[in-house]
């Protein structure tokens, strides 16, 4: 099946007589994967902090209800401490991009 494609958006299908038209403004805005990765290194970033913020409340209630029990004590303090390291990974990765867009004049964000 070969399909044929004419200049100004048209297309002919195999057994077909008559062109398909296309859009007349095509103009996509993700062209390759660098773009598609560009536009949602903001919603990853974001998700990653609501993530972020979600663990510390959760770990600080569970620190705060363990009513003297050191092992729901404990794991209050690791799901606070994973949350600060994450919050540690998520700025440097942040940072990370930033310095690259800069260094390369890339449009990332």
């Amino acid at each position: 099946m070969v399909i044929t494609l004419l200049a100004q958006n048209k297309i002919i299908l195999p057994g077909a007589s008559v062109a398909i038209e296309g859009p007349t403004d095509l103009n996509p805005a993700f062209t390759d994967l660098g773009s598609i990765v560009s536009a949602s290194l903001p919603f990853l970033f974001a998700i990653a902090g609501v993530i972020l913020f979600i663990f510390i409340i959760w770990g600080g209630f569970d620190y705060l209800t363990s009513m003297g029990d050191p092992k729901k004590a404990e794991m209050g303090k690791n799901k606070i401490t994973s949350a600060v390291i994450g919050f540690i990974l998520i700025f440097a990765a942040f940072w990370i991009t930033q310095l690259v867009s800069y260094l390369l004049k890339l449009n990332i964000f």
